[in-house]
């Protein structure tokens, strides 16, 4: 069956931003966490922003996989389609009142992530895309920067002490070095700033599925790169990396 990946685009944006509206019900109100077993914190949001997820993708594609942050893998006799959620990406900044948190859906099919919405609710700002489609932000097309040297580009990571934890501090000595602006706009933003031109490099030395689900298909669209460390474009490396395609043959050396 031929896939309508317009279709899968408009359903996708629309329900990153049904849920990222739900978020802000609860966004600066004191909202408390639960910590989980490796501290990272869950709120109630999140937990209700997966569940509007989830009832919208089972009423439209009963049968496809999904695997969420907060509710896991769900069973499928459809294991060709899988949907990945993250309600909301930097629930610590969430905590803190502070905007830069987001709702990520990505929809892979056979194997390869095709589709992705990532919507900033608190800035209004979202970022969807489709094989094919373009890449959207705010309805209008979103391309990469057109810097093509390190030493003029501007790098932005999560937590700096996380390269030192995950083993990737060299790398992340000769990266920082070489560039001309760090900036610690972290998590899922950092990816979004990538996308629509901003900055020119974002990375993390440790990722999991659902914190980058929508990117390959967003950076991919916007003429840009996301994957590993490598070059290979992927979300289950445990590592991520978004740039422009002038700096890639550049960054990739460095973090080997």
């Amino acid at each position: 069956m031929k896939e309508n990946m317009q279709d899968y685009l408009e359903f996708i944006t629309e329900t990153a931003y049904l849920a990222g509206r739900l978020t802000l019900s609860y966004f600066q109100t004191g909202v408390q966490a639960d910590y989980k077993v490796d501290r990272s914190p869950v709120t109630i949001a999140d937990k209700k922003a997966e569940e509007l997820i989830r009832g919208r993708i089972e009423k439209k594609y009963p049968g496809h996989a999904i695997v969420g942050e907060e509710f896991g893998a769900s069973e499928s006799n459809q294991t060709s389609h899988r949907w990945i959620i993250d309600p909301i990406d930097g629930t610590k900044a969430f905590l803190r009142g502070v905007p830069l948190y987001g709702v990520l859906i990505g929809l892979e099919i056979e194997g390869k992530v095709e589709v992705g919405a990532a919507y900033y609710p608190a800035m209004n700002e979202m970022l969807a895309a489709a094989t094919g489609q373009g890449c959207w932000w705010n309805g209008r097309r979103a391309h990469v920067s057109s810097v093509n040297k390190l030493e003029n580009a501007w790098v932005a990571f999560t937590d700096p002490a996380s390269f030192e934890e995950f083993g990737k501090q060299a790398a992340w000595n000769r990266l920082q070095k070489a560039a001309y602006h760090r900036a610690g706009w972290s998590d899922c933003y950092g990816y979004l700033l990538v996308a629509t031109g901003r900055i020119e490099v974002m990375m993390d030395p440790i990722m999991n599925i659902w914190d980058c689900g929508p990117f390959p298909p967003i950076l991919r669209e916007a003429g840009g790169y996301f994957g590993d460390w490598k070059g290979n474009e992927n979300i289950d490396a445990g590592e991520a990396l978004a740039t422009n395609q002038a700096l890639l043959a550049e960054v990739l050396p460095l973090l080997s």
